[in-house]
C-alpha cells in the first residue's frame, strides 16, 4: 500500500464575509467559500481551516487525473490592504476551492481525525509539481 501524508499548507488569509458557514459543527461546514488573502508565499495549495485553495493550474492537473475523494468549487478571492501592502507588484493567480469529500488514507484526498488533509503519494506529486514549498508535509503513520 502507498503511504499517505499530512499536509498543512500555508494559511495566506482567511474567510472574507461572504462567507457561508455552519459554525455550529466542529469542523465548519462551509457551504460558500469567500477567501481574502492577507499574503502569499507562491505556493499552488493554501488554505483557512478547515478549507483548501488550489491555484487554476494545479485545479486544472488535479482534474485531469484519476485521483478521488475531492471536487473543484468556485471561491470568492480578495486581497487585504495589508496585502496590497506587502505585495504591491502581486498578481494573484486564480484559484479554486479544493473540497476534500474523501476518506483518509483510502482515497487520495481525506481529512483526517485531527482536521488535517491527507493525500496519497499520487495526489502529493500533482501537488509537488504545482510547488507547495510553504507546506508541511510528513507521513502518516
Amino acid at each position: 500500500m502507498s503511504p499517505f501524508y499530512e499536509l498543512e499548507p500555508e494559511v495566506a488569509g482567511g474567510w472574507g464575509d461572504n462567507t457561508v458557514a455552519d459554525t455550529t459543527v466542529h469542523p465548519p461546514v462551509v457551504s460558500v467559500l469567500h477567501y481574502i488573502f492577507d499574503g502569499w508565499l507562491g505556493d499552488a495549495i493554501v488554505e483557512s481551516f478547515p478549507c483548501y485553495l488550489v491555484t487554476d493550474a494545479l485545479a486544472n492537473a488535479l482534474s485531469s487525473t484519476h485521483l478521488s475523494g475531492f471536487d473543484l468549487r468556485n471561491v470568492l478571492v480578495q486581497t487585504s490592504e495589508q496585502f496590497a501592502e506587502l505585495y504591491p507588484d502581486c498578481v494573484l493567480p486564480t484559484f479554486r476551492w479544493l473540497h476534500v469529500t474523501g476518506s483518509p488514507c483510502l482515497d487520495d484526498f481525506g481529512i483526517s481525525a485531527k482536521n488535517v488533509l491527507v493525500a496519497s503519494t499520487a495526489a502529493l506529486a500533482v501537488i509537488r509539481d504545482h510547488g507547495c514549498d510553504n507546506c508541511d508535509i510528513s507521513t502518516v503513520l
